[in-house]
């Protein structure tokens, strides 16, 4: 089986920096994209960072230019560094995995990690 696991989550001042870590293990099979989604109360659900199987990554306006999603293959790591940090930003975040095996299409899942923007 495989399990995706978010961590970094904490409290931080508006203004302020996190970096989101989510590690996966087991078969995962091949990856084709990846993907940091938040649940709070101020955004709903938004997905806010996209990173496809060529490298290209994707951000919506409201976290533009402040999140930057990378990837380390040989940690079987994606990260989600967090800049500038605003209130609105408050939200349980968590790691998606899209991937392939025997030619069907899987989507993994972590239980999330909390992030708190407040002074």
């Amino acid at each position: 089986q495989v399990q995706v696991t978010e961590s970094g989550g904490g409290l931080v001042q508006p203004g302020g920096s996190l970096r989101l870590s989510c590690v996966w293990s087991g078969d995962i099979g091949a990856i084709k994209n990846m993907a940091w989604q938040r649940l709070g109360p101020m955004t709903g659900r938004e997905v806010v960072a996209e990173l496809d199987s060529s490298g290209l990554d994707n951000y919506p306006n409201a976290v533009k230019g402040r999140f930057f999603i990378t990837r380390d293959a040989a940690k079987n790591t994606v990260y989600l560094q967090m800049n500038n940090l605003k209130p609105e930003d408050t939200a349980v975040y968590y790691c998606h995995i899209g991937s392939i095996q025997g030619a069907v299409e899987y989507a993994h899942w972590g239980a999330g990690t909390r992030v708190t923007v407040s002074s």
